[in-house]
């Protein structure tokens, strides 16, 4: 089973993180944080309220990729990411998943393993689609980020309901003229 690219969990993630983190009305709170992490396959049992300000500010640090105007900006703060964030690839054969990759020590605190996933799943994305499948949603008002795991990847909006507000907000638009 192959879990990168998008629609691996450390992209979702990612995304979740940073409209928790980020976005007016996001809920950071350390209960907010543990079902982020349960939610996308994570260890969330490990998580403990002491990091909570670490995985805040690596929403923070993660912000500005779902903003990148371009490709070039998006891989120069991965491939700057990269390089302060202490990585050690290795086999990990676990369930439910199977043999896979792992980016950080088993030893590691979970914010370490998940800033190492997270990061190297958004890279994997970027190196197979590009930054298509990732951004600020399109609906006027909304500062939410989105992380596109459908198999079309055309999505724009990080929710439906912002998704059918805009497409309503048009449709009425056209009607009156």
């Amino acid at each position: 089973m192959r879990i990168t690219g998008y629609k691996s969990h450390g992209v979702a993630a990612a995304a979740a993180l940073v409209n928790a983190v980020t976005s007016a009305g996001g809920d950071d709170s350390p209960g907010a944080l543990r079902r982020i992490l349960r939610e996308n396959g994570f260890f969330w049992q490990e998580f403990e309220e002491a990091d909570a300000d670490d995985f805040r500010r690596w929403g923070r640090v993660l912000r500005p990729f779902f903003d990148a105007a371009g490709l070039e900006e998006a891989t120069a703060l991965l491939n700057g990411l990269m390089l302060e964030i202490p990585m050690h690839p290795h086999l990990s054969d676990h369930e439910p998943h199977g043999l896979h990759m792992h980016y950080a020590p088993p030893s590691s605190r979970l914010v370490e393993r998940f800033r190492a996933t997270t990061l190297m799943n958004l890279a994997e994305l970027v190196v197979e689609h590009g930054l298509g499948r990732t951004g600020a949603c399109a609906a006027e008002g909304c500062d939410r980020v989105y992380a596109d795991t459908s198999r079309a990847g055309r999505r724009r909006f990080c929710s439906e309901a912002c998704a059918n507000r805009t497409n309503v907000a048009a449709f009425r638009a056209r009607r009156r003229e």
